[in-house]
């Protein structure tokens, strides 16, 4: 049976105003108290699941009479709470609650760990498995957990592929609606998201957050296998797939799988063809941004990478890489077929294809085929004529880069090709390949 109890209030400072007794009801179960027996009658069923409100329309049940109340309004589209700020409507009192603590500013759910306030339970609750590593929610395809249930429905797209949110201005899709919001900032250029401290604005919260970590050395994820900190969750997810060797992310076309989205998205642009990055200058298209980047540097002649031995500098890290090379003498790749040595992974790759005799890019145009996509490329600029490259001295233009390279050098006298006999200097690698011959009295 029920325990009824009662409760005296006794105000002292009001002389005249007689003491009440309020009569309680106490759950036996929880122990949580009431006003009225029907008020306690409806929260038990919290406790035993008996749900005997049902809804005439979809069927669903509910065990409390309000329950079932706020849920019709789904299906009217009644909305009876107004916002006296900003005159938003919302089918639910507490929702209404919640928001207007956005005009307020009121945080009151405080983390005991951390401090940290909220404006909604929810929030505060999700926010304590940071510190406690809890991830009640699982992937039933990988197994892979989540703090939050909204993160593990935007997660099991990657499995499904859906991408139910569309930009109304480009077309784009997005697996999450967060991820949409943050996308329309790029064609409306809003940044809501400040930082204090040096003022850059953010277009997301999440980029602000792991902007301010670069203020505060924060590192909060931590491998617990080779014990290295990392400032993003993203990069720590792709660092444990380096102990783990998940690659989550496969393609349905030619069955390859990748550790990283982003590398996935890329690899299928090879099927599809698409080339989403276009250059404002001269609008060649490119199906990777850091190749539209380095491609910008043409028109820009931008060279930020530097030889801290000789000062040459370079537009790509791979050319100053090389460039090491060729000072140092090393030549770490290696052909597995003939043993010859190499200073770039890319010539070692072109070489290769003389053994397999491999020409996989095809002119669209004449249908001549290449051993590598830059080969191709030049060739294009036969049938196209653009000559990208612009001597700023002379006006002279050029279709390939090295022939720029070579024509400049008549400006500047530089002759880098050195005879390692004689020490006689040259302007052309060719020009030095047919000295030697004098020395080693080579017939070609």
């Amino acid at each position: 049976m029920d325990e009824k109890t009662e409760f005296k209030n006794d105000d002292s400072s009001n002389q005249t105003q007689e003491n009440t007794e309020v009569n309680l009801y106490a759950c036996d179960i929880c122990e949580k108290l009431f006003t009225t027996s029907n008020l306690l009658s409806s929260h038990k069923c919290i406790h035993t699941g008996k749900k005997q409100y049902h809804c005439d329309v979809c069927g669903r049940a509910f065990s409390q009479s309000g329950s079932l109340n706020s849920h019709r309004r789904t299906h009217t589209g009644e909305k009876p709470y107004h916002c006296d700020v900003c005159g938003k409507n919302f089918t639910r009192k507490d929702n209404l609650t919640t928001h207007r603590r956005i005009h307020t500013g009121e945080k009151p759910y405080h983390c005991s760990e951390c401090g940290k306030a909220f404006s909604e339970l929810g929030n505060l609750v999700c926010h304590k498995r940071i510190h406690t590593g809890e991830k009640p929610y699982h992937c039933d395809v990988c197994g892979k957990g989540f703090a939050e249930p909204g993160n593990l429905v935007t997660h099991k797209r990657v499995h499904t592929g859906e991408k139910p949110y569309h930009c109304d201005i480009c077309g784009k899709s997005y697996s999450g609606r967060s991820n949409l919001s943050t996308h329309k900032r790029i064609h409306t250029g809003v940044k809501p998201y400040k930082c204090d401290i040096c003022d850059e604005t953010f277009s997301s919260r999440g980029r602000l957050s792991c902007h301010i970590r670069i203020h505060t050395g924060e590192r909060p994820y931590h491998c617990d296998i080779c014990d290295k900190t990392f400032s993003q969750s993203g990069h720590f997810s792709r660092h444990k797939r380096i102990h783990t060797g998940e690659t989550p992310y496969h393609c349905d076309i030619c069955g390859k799988t990748f550790s990283e989205s982003g590398h996935f998205s890329r690899h299928k642009r090879i099927h599809t063809g698409e080339k989403p990055y276009q250059c404002d200058i001269c609008s060649e298209t490119f199906s990777r941004s850091d190749n539209l980047t380095q491609h910008k540097r043409i028109h820009t002649d931008e060279k930020p990478y530097h030889c801290d031995v000789c000062g040459k500098t370079f537009s790509e890290t791979g050319n100053l890489a090389s460039h090491k090379c060729i000072q140092t003498g090393k030549k770490p790749y290696h052909c597995d077929t003939c043993g010859k040595t190499f200073s770039r992974s890319a010539d070692l790759s072109t070489h290769k294809r003389i053994h397999t005799v491999e020409k996989t890019y095809e002119c669209d145009i004449c249908e001549q085929t290449f051993s590598t996509m830059g080969l191709l490329s030049c060739h294009l600029r036969i049938h196209t004529g653009f000559k990208p490259y612009h001597c700023d001295i002379c006006d002279k233009t050029f279709s390939q880069s090295g022939h720029f390279s070579r024509h400049k050098r008549i400006h500047t006298g530089e002759r880098p090709y050195h005879c390692d006999i004689c020490s006689e200097t040259f302007a052309r690698r060719d020009n030095l390949t047919k000295h030697k011959r004098i020395h080693t009295e080579e017939k070609p």
